[in-house]
């Protein structure tokens, strides 16, 4: 196996690897919409796993590790989007529990 090709795979494994970590954090959005009734808007981290998705086989295509421009601009703005998207979720979820301790 040479360098290309282990980069490849090991570009190909991280993806998987933060794909499962979103779709968990997919779940637990879902979850707690259900259950608390407020809008987590869940189906982002969807969109978050394949704009990475899209990143991570464009670079291996190319294959290059970095320097693509479409595929560093998919990865800020997943990035980006993975942040406000996971913050909005972190608030939601702290200010029901806030609001619950209080009554």
């Amino acid at each position: 196996m040479d360098n290309l090709a282990l980069s490849q795979f090991l570009s190909l494994f991280s993806w998987f690897a933060i794909a499962a970590l979103l779709f968990f954090l997919l779940l637990i959005a879902r979850f707690f919409q259900k259950f608390s009734g407020e809008q987590t808007r869940y189906v982002l981290f969807g969109v978050v796993i394949i704009i990475f998705g899209i990143s991570t086989v464009r670079y291996t295509s190319l294959h290059r590790v970095s320097g693509d421009m479409i595929a560093d601009v998919l990865s800020f703005v997943g990035g980006i989007l993975l942040l406000v998207i996971t913050a909005q979720l972190y608030r939601k979820m702290m200010r029901s529990k806030n609001q619950a301790n209080r009554n």
